[in-house]
């Protein structure tokens, strides 16, 4: 199923209970879908962890990928609550078509909120793991098109729009959009390769300390990239367009 159960109390007495149980089975959910995946993580052993008896699963979620659902919801709510102030400041400099300094800068406030939140010292580390498997595949399709839809589409048409301004290409150039993930790239890597990251940097952890040394690190980089393809202009778009108007067979003129 793609939607997860409404949320059933009792008449009285019955919400903040009801909620509190409700959070515990979706922690208990993203921490055990995170390390056995969804295949390998059973309704008894995610209720025993969030207390609970196995049939109250099935009352508020109905089923296992319902669960599952309701794990990638909360994780939406939860990411988008810290992209929002960011993005609707971008959407504003877009808005009043502010110049390239003000689109450099409304990119690198995206890419802080997300780094941020990448790399925020948690107690438990699942939702990195929950979200690395998700992204690997294998998983229920309905997570991650609830994520695809409340978090990544609209984050990445705002970047992708800021890239196109600051580079003067098209929003849709297939270069674009690669930029703009290998831009993303560069510190995604150490939240999803975390133990490569980690040994490569002779590190045992990513301390507050050290994520501020990533953070302005890439940014820096960003920033040197962002004003790179800027200098260009349009001519790399330019000449893109002309290599496929070379590229199209002409057409046999016909009366």
């Amino acid at each position: 199923m793609n939607d997860t159960k409404p949320l059933r109390r009792p008449k009285a007495g019955g919400y903040a209970r009801g909620d509190e149980t409700r959070r515990k089975i979706i922690e208990a959910a993203i921490s055990l879908f995170g390390k056995h995946g969804f295949e390998g993580a059973s309704t008894r052993d995610i209720a025993a962890r969030a207390g609970v008896n196995a049939p109250a699963l099935q009352y508020y979620f109905e089923s296992k990928e319902g669960l599952y659902c309701a794990c990638a919801e909360s994780l939406a709510d939860e990411s988008w609550q810290s992209f929002e102030p960011a993005v609707l400041r971008a959407r504003a400099v877009l808005e009043r078509n502010g110049d390239t300094a003000e689109l450099i800068d409304a990119f690198l406030d995206i890419q802080r909120a997300v780094a941020d939140r990448t790399f925020v010292k948690r107690s438990d580390p699942d939702q990195r793991l929950f979200f690395a498997r998700e992204q690997g595949g294998g998983e229920p399709e309905s997570g991650s098109e609830v994520l695809r839809q409340r978090v990544r589409a609209p984050l990445n048409e705002v970047n992708i729009t800021l890239l196109a301004r600051i580079s003067g290409m098209s929003a849709d150039d297939p270069l674009t959009v690669m930029r703009m993930l290998s831009l993303y790239g560069q510190f995604l890597l150490f939240y999803i390769a975390r133990r490569v990251t980690l040994s490569t940097l002779k590190w045992d952890d990513i301390d507050a300390e050290r994520a501020e040394f990533l953070k302005a690190n890439i940014a820096d980089q960003t920033r040197v990239l962002l004003e790179h393809w800027s200098r260009q202009g349009g001519t790399d778009g330019e000449k893109r367009v002309a290599e496929k108007t070379d590229s199209t067979p002409a057409k046999t003129a016909t009366r």
